[in-house]
């Protein structure tokens, strides 16, 4: 069993309500977002689990809905928690990325990451 993964980064802005008072998190404000996205299966007669070449343009689809753009936009996300980013990652991949195993986001900045291994909480 192999495990591939792939990492990218992306900026974009949002607004969050919390329980705690955050009056800075309800305004309009943004991140720096780091994101991994890991597969796990056995080599093909190629000897690739999957081939980076469609791996990397699953991902940059996935990117190019996030990157620079206000997430409270983005369709089927919700409130744009990494908990949420993770799951949205996770959904978008899933149907050209078999074997998804688990995809966390983080922010460096703060030292927050968030790992979610697919619908059936844990990692294939």
């Amino acid at each position: 069993m192999f495990e591939l993964s792939k990492s990218f980064t992306f900026e974009a802005a949002h607004t969050l309500r919390r329980k705690v008072e955050a009056a800075s998190s309800r305004r309009i404000h943004g991140h720096s977002y780091h994101a991994e996205v890991a597969i796990r299966g056995e080599r093909d007669e190629h000897g690739m689990v999957l081939d980076l070449t469609i791996f990397t343009r699953a991902i940059e689809k996935a990117r190019a809905q996030l990157d620079h753009h206000f997430l409270d936009e983005v369709d089927g996300l919700g409130p744009a928690t990494i908990e949420n980013l993770s799951a949205w990652i996770w959904t978008f991949l899933e149907p050209s990325c078999p074997g998804l195993a688990r995809v966390s986001v983080w922010r460096p900045s703060s030292g927050d990451r968030c790992t979610y291994y697919g619908p059936e909480g844990a990692a294939k």
